[in-house]
């Protein structure tokens, strides 16, 4: 998966398409990810001891990754990510610039 947790990503498909947040979780089982501010659903919970009133509260949902694209810090634009493997370490590399995504 390109995708790393703490990246900053784009979302470009679905009923968020624009909004930008940070990767918060990572399934890479089920090729999701949960972005911050992205997603937001309702949820009706039962009282508990956590949260003794219950009511409806609002969580970011998991979206496709492939719903998502890696955001370069350079120029604050979204890119494709590309591989290189430089001293023998395999570096996410940013398709527009061509420079290295990983610090």
């Amino acid at each position: 998966m390109f995708i790393k947790k703490n990246d900053k990503v784009k979302v470009i498909a679905g009923k968020d398409k624009g909004k930008t947040g940070t990767v918060e979780k990572i399934f890479a089982a089920k090729d999701r990810v949960i972005v911050k501010g992205v997603n937001v659903v309702k949820k009706h919970q039962k009282p508990s001891n956590a949260n003794p009133n219950g009511g409806i509260v609002e969580i970011e949902a998991p979206i496709h990754v492939s719903n998502v694209m890696l955001v370069d810090l350079d120029n604050d634009e979204a890119t494709r990510v590309g591989y290189k493997v430089t001293d023998g370490k395999k570096v996410r590399i940013s398709k527009k610039t061509g420079k290295a995504l990983d610090k």
